[in-house]
């Protein structure tokens, strides 16, 4: 069939290759803050005088604004301009970081965390859409996903190593002072080269109801989960928290197929290939994030390394995840279809997942951990660049920023699924070891701190077996649902996507 003029893809953008710098140092500088905090938590609590009681809110607060606010923020920045929307998040991000390294007691550190959480709701989503709208070359697509999701999984492990080495050797409060840089450089190069594709934005007025029950339902939602890691999962306050949240998303998916400009088009998320992307990529973070939060604790509190060590002992999967994603990901997704690159992807970070279940108290990290870590980097970063690409496949250019959205809103709310449902679960299996091996934990000495170690151990071994199944979970769901054809061929093609499947954006009229 002959291309028509609405058809065409537009002409690639000359700055593209220039614009992708600096829209990888956004998401970069996003991406470690979200585990960049938790290493120098401790002294920034000490310093300023938070409770243990408050101190999770320094992350909840954080993952609340962010988690709430996505799809919100993909909306605005499809209706504003997504070069406008990313400029001011950068800007935004940079004043409250600045705001958190000068914190001098618990309220202003809060309210920075949360100010960060909604800059960066406003930030991410713009990011990922803009590679959507500049990239509709297939093979140039792939190449410039593999970049963006390789850190986009390895950047997580960065921040450790970074918050290890600027809090032993600096202070706490320049792990909230290094994102200024990142910030201004990115925001600066950003408005130089950035040219969004004409025709691109959405017009129509903004759903009030909708922003609101979807914000009110994702905060309730994530804060359920964060609570039932510290308080259970019968408290009052955690049902009561997972009812709202049932209740509000309910409403909001009713009030998105009636409204005539919804939020979150339903076709979004209905469309069984990004709905697939969404599904699996949720899963997978919920074990990614109890395997930063388990090996952490092993290294440190098991093992005896440092908060530095402990982060260059992250390595080996940063290299494999920027392998799997460069090297293996963006080569092949011109050739294979994407739940082949998917599917397996997953299976190898299960296969690495499936090692760490041989965790012991005396276990070599060269002979265990490494290889293990080097298999789920590989699996995840050859999983992450066609999932993170295929999130607005097919999707209307002025949808982009909100399909954008839904995938770090999957993330998000799967890394707060993850660190709760694992962590109790670890929790439990530990109590479980103590009670069976009471009388040698009270007999004191080398034998009861013994007796700890290897309960901690048992805990983390027994969870990162329900991580095992949810990453085959994922493997299931992203070959089941995900059938597009590899970019530039033939096969099932997205609703509303380009006529031949290949990753082209539609000039669309307004």
């Amino acid at each position: 069939m002959p291309k028509t003029a609405a058809t065409l893809p537009p002409a690639a953008d000359p700055s593209r290759w220039k614009a992708l710098v600096f829209i990888a140092l956004a998401q970069l500088m996003v991406v470690l803050d979200a585990t960049i905090v938790n290493i120098a938590l401790p002294s920034a609590q000490t310093d300023l005088g938070i409770s243990d009681g408050n101190r999770q809110w320094v992350i909840t607060a954080y993952a609340l604004a962010f988690g709430g606010l996505l799809l919100f923020g993909g909306r605005i920045a499809d209706k504003w301009g997504r070069r406008n929307a990313f400029v001011v998040g950068l800007i935004g991000f940079a004043l409250a970081s600045a705001l958190g390294g000068a914190a001098n007691g618990e309220a202003m550190m809060l309210g920075a965390r949360a100010l960060q959480g909604a800059f960066g709701a406003l930030l991410a989503p713009a990011a990922l859409s803009l590679l959507a709208v500049m990239f509709t070359d297939a093979k140039e697509r792939a190449k410039a996903f593999g970049i963006y999701g390789a850190i986009a999984g390895g950047g997580g492990a960065v921040g450790l190593i970074l918050g290890g080495v600027l809090t032993e050797y600096l202070n706490w409060r320049w792990t909230f002072y290094v994102n200024i840089p990142f910030a201004i450089v990115a925001a600066v190069g950003a408005w130089m080269v950035i040219r969004e594709p004409t025709g691109s934005r959405n017009r129509a007025p903004l759903d009030i109801p909708g922003v609101l029950l979807s914000t009110l339902g994702l905060v309730a939602l994530v804060y359920g989960f964060t609570r039932a890691e510290s308080e259970g999962w019968t408290d009052v306050v955690t049902l009561v928290m997972f009812a709202a949240a049932v209740l509000l998303l309910a409403g909001f998916v009713l009030v998105e197929a009636l409204v005539k400009s919804p939020l979150l088009p339903l076709r979004v998320l209905l469309e069984r290939n990004r709905g697939g992307v969404y599904l699996s990529l949720g899963l997978a973070v919920i074990a990614m994030f109890g395997l930063f939060l388990f090996l952490t604790y092993y290294l440190q509190v098991v093992k005896g390394f440092s908060p530095v060590k402990t982060g260059f002992a992250f390595l080996p999967m940063i290299a494999g995840m920027i392998t799997g994603s460069t090297q293996i990901g963006a080569r092949l997704m011109t050739r294979v279809p994407p739940r082949l690159l998917m599917g397996p992807g997953f299976l190898v970070a299960a296969a690495g997942m499936l090692m760490l279940t041989q965790l012991e108290v005396g276990s070599s990290y060269a002979t265990l951990i490494l290889p293990a870590q080097l298999l789920l980097g590989l699996g995840m970063g050859t999983a992450f660049m066609p999932a993170m690409s295929l999130s607005t496949h097919g999707v209307d250019p002025a949808d982009a920023g909100v399909a954008s959205a839904m995938v770090n809103t999957s993330q998000q709310v799967g890394g707060a699924i993850g660190t709760a449902l694992l962590n109790t679960i670890a929790a439990s299996a530990t109590t479980a070891y103590l009670a069976d091996h009471a009388a040698e934990a009270a007999a004191g000495g080398p034998a009861a701190q013994l007796v700890q170690a290897q309960a901690m151990v048992e805990g983390y071994s027994s969870a990162i077996w329900w991580a095992v199944g949810i990453l085959a979970a994922s493997a299931a769901i992203a070959v089941t649902l995900i059938n597009t054809g590899r970019p530039g061929a033939g096969g099932p093609v997205a609703s509303g996507s380009p006529e031949d499947a290949e990753f082209k954006v539609p000039v669309i009229a307004h």
